[in-house]
């Protein structure tokens, strides 16, 4: 309980301690007139309150990353609160906010855009189709899940129904004005999830559960050797630390901040407490089962399906009213993460080629090729298309980190910040790929941790090509 409770700690003080930091190196400044109020188009930029951008953000960047990856995630053992806390707060959210910041200072285009401004055309275009091919299987992944649950909880509904009737709320979201559909209804979701969260850490520290303390870094999983915990933790917990797609939905939002000063509640602020909502779930997870060893043999023998293991979770610590709040958070949250990742994908598209999205017909051409080819991708065995998905998001969002290290560097500001996260987070990836079956596969560790090692250098010194003439004043900021 001790670990867990510093943890929590630590993530709540990072908001008002470290969050301050970020506004300075930021240089937030209230008197600048956002994309929101200069450019508003009664479709994407519209000026919303704070809270309610905060909320729709948090439900944007939610999807089930939080809870199932937590969940999976605490088979690893408490090593995993470590993860969730550090990484939220020095990673996660410090990619969010000043990636958010970028984003906004861009006139809210779309990623591509921005980080080609800082890491070159080459990337940009790299980028637009990376993001957009993620963005597809962002919004395959939350198409399917969510179905899978309805079917679960209502069974006499066939699966294939609930595919296809969230597939027409996605396209209805999709090419609606942001304040018509997401505007009204995600706060509502987003406070759900929240109090789903607070009811769970209700019933843990006034429960009879043991949480497991933070001893050894011990690896709990039932194949230690073929999931070790660098890199795989890492990948598996993405969402509650760090995930490339919120940066892609970070445009959405940062077209409807009223004020610069709101940024910090609306970017680092909704991905705070979504290590929050990480950190409770991998708690109750390992508490309810008895143990992260207990877990992992639990949800080996039930096909390590994470939707079973929240079933049973909301029922046996919140009872049965408490439960249909937690299964309406977690419905609700990739629900929500699927039709904002297909908006984003819209943008993309849009901001590529400068195609106005006021007409209702052209938001409709862009829209029904993303949507088709994303029905498609549904077809595929969900556990490779998660995998896929789980690598290609901390890929996008090691970019994302060095685009922030060029623009913390442009602006004379600390870029070490993110450096060195920038520096983990491509070893994660680049080893990630070596020892993956799905990739290299390299059975001997020794090189496959070397080969990281190696393409981490390799990566850095490109990097640092991009900032040293920064540094050395031979070049002038390019966005702010």
């Amino acid at each position: 309980m001790i670990t867990f409770l510093i943890c929590l700690a630590s993530l709540v003080a990072a908001y008002f301690i470290y969050g301050r930091y970020l506004d300075r190196q930021a240089g937030v400044d209230s008197s600048k007139v956002t994309p929101a109020n200069r450019m508003a188009d009664g479709v994407d930029y519209i000026r919303m309150p704070r809270w309610r951008v905060f909320l729709i953000q948090l439900l944007n960047i939610a999807g089930t990353g939080p809870i199932f990856g937590a969940i999976l995630g605490a088979c690893f053992g408490p090593v995993a609160f470590i993860w969730i806390t550090l990484g939220g707060i020095f990673f996660g959210a410090m990619h969010d906010y000043l990636s958010g910041m970028m984003i906004l200072r861009a006139d809210g285009r779309s990623l591509p855009e921005v980080v080609g401004s800082y890491l070159g055309s080459g990337m940009r275009n790299f980028i637009r189709l990376f993001s957009i091919v993620l963005m597809i299987l962002v919004g395959a992944v939350f198409l399917l899940s969510p179905a899978q649950l309805l079917g679960t909880l209502v069974p006499s509904v066939p699966q294939a129904w609930w595919v296809g009737i969230i597939l027409v709320y996605y396209i209805v979201a999709t090419m609606l004005p942001v304040d018509k559909v997401i505007g009204r209804l995600y706060p509502v979701f987003g406070a759900a999830l929240i109090i789903m969260a607070l009811g769970l850490l209700g019933a843990l520290i006034f429960g009879d559960y043991a949480i497991p303390e933070m001893t050894t870094f011990h690896n709990y999983q039932l194949n230690p050797h073929d999931l070790p915990i660098v890199p795989t933790l890492f990948i598996t917990i993405a969402c509650g630390a760090i995930s490339g797609f919120h940066a892609t939905q970070s445009p959405m939002m940062a077209r409807c901040v009223d004020n610069e000063r709101e940024c910090r509640m609306v970017f680092y602020g909704s991905m705070i407490s979504e290590s929050i909502i990480a950190l409770i779930w991998a708690a109750v997870a390992m508490a309810f089962f008895g143990g992260a060893g207990s877990l992992a043999q639990t949800l080996a023998d039930n096909g390590n399906n994470p939707a079973w293991a929240v079933d049973v979770i909301s029922h046996g610590t919140l009872g049965a009213i408490g439960s249909v709040l937690a299964m309406l958070g977690v419905v609700a949250a990739p629900i929500t993460s699927g039709d904002t990742a297909f908006r984003s994908a819209r943008l993309i598209i849009a901001d590529i080629f400068h195609i106005d999205q006021r007409p209702l017909v052209k938001r409709f051409l862009i829209c029904i090729p993303l949507f088709v080819v994303g029905f498609g991708i549904t077809l595929v065995d969900f556990g490779v298309l998660w995998r896929y998905f789980a690598w290609a998001n901390q890929t996008l969002g090691t970019i994302v980190l060095w685009s922030i290290v060029v623009w913390l560097a442009s602006r004379g500001k600390n870029f070490v910040l993110a450096t060195v996260p920038a520096m983990c987070m491509t070893y994660v990836i680049t080893s990630f790929m070596f020892i993956s079956p799905q990739f290299f596969g390299i059975e001997d560790r020794t090189v496959a941790y070397s080969l990281g090692g190696v393409a981490t250098a390799a990566v850095t010194c490109l990097a640092f090509r991009l900032v040293i003439p920064y540094l050395r004043g031979r070049k002038s900021l390019a966005i702010d």
